[in-house]
């Protein structure tokens, strides 16, 4: 079994980063380059040093991916398909093309349902106001190079656009260039927040930031005192409005 990285926190929210992580367990061969392992297709790159911030500086619970989503993806369904991808932005994973029923079953009793544990456990316990989750997001998709992506930072949601709507707003009032739904929908693909967070009625921030913003170490010190400042308003936002 392979635990997510647990943060204790006294604020009521909490912080998740499914895919922070490039971590293969021992006994899990991807028969990839190693080289692919700090691409995007493999991690959220920055995220997990970002969260890690992110709760230090709220005092805020945080639960963090500790395994690739190339060795199970946990922002998916455990009953589809490519919840264990067998591609990923024009790279093939070998090592998950032939995987038996038993084979990936394992994976998703070792990894992904102790890691969805983990955060229905952390809930139980201390229901938060607000949940946060950090995503990162590559700049161009080596599999369609002619959409760029201008968005420094973008919003998710489904059908719970709640603290969404607070943040959208509040960083065009920044003078952020903010993503709307982009780089992609939640409206498609958005598993962890529609499990935990929509299921049980609680507001959600679906972050995704741009990784040549936070990829490095200045980046994440940039980006700290503004999504800070952000998730506070949002909090601030929801007491008033959706108590």
């Amino acid at each position: 079994m392979t635990l997510p990285r647990c943060l204790a926190g006294t604020a009521p929210l909490l912080l998740i980063a499914d895919h922070a992580s490039n971590a293969v367990p021992p006994g899990v061969d991807l028969d990839i380059p190693a080289a692919l392992l700090d691409n995007h297709i493999a991690v959220d790159i920055g995220t997990a040093p970002l969260t890690a911030a992110l709760a230090a500086a709220l005092d805020a619970p945080a639960i963090i991916a500790s395994v690739s989503r190339l060795v199970i993806d946990c922002n998916r369904d455990p009953l589809v398909a490519d919840v264990i991808p067998v591609a990923s932005d024009g790279h093939v994973i070998p090592g998950n093309l032939a995987l038996s029923p038993t084979e990936r079953a394992l994976r998703i009793d070792a990894i992904h349902a102790p890691y969805h544990a983990a955060i229905a456990d952390r809930i139980a316990r201390q229901r938060p106001a607000l949940i946060v989750s950090v995503h990162s997001f590559t700049p161009q998709l080596a599999t369609r190079p002619e959409d760029a992506r201008p968005w420094p930072i973008g919003i998710l949601y489904n059908e719970d656009d709640r603290a969404a709507r607070a943040g959208l707003a509040w960083l065009a009032g920044q003078g952020i260039h903010v993503g709307d739904n982009q780089p992609y929908s939640g409206r498609v693909l958005n598993y962890t927040m529609n499990r935990h967070a929509e299921a049980a009625g609680i507001p959600y921030l679906g972050l995704e930031l741009r990784q040549d913003e936070i990829g490095d170490a200045a980046g994440q010190v940039r980006w700290l005192p503004i999504l800070t400042a952000l998730i506070n308003a949002v909090q601030q936002d929801n007491a008033a409005n959706h108590p």
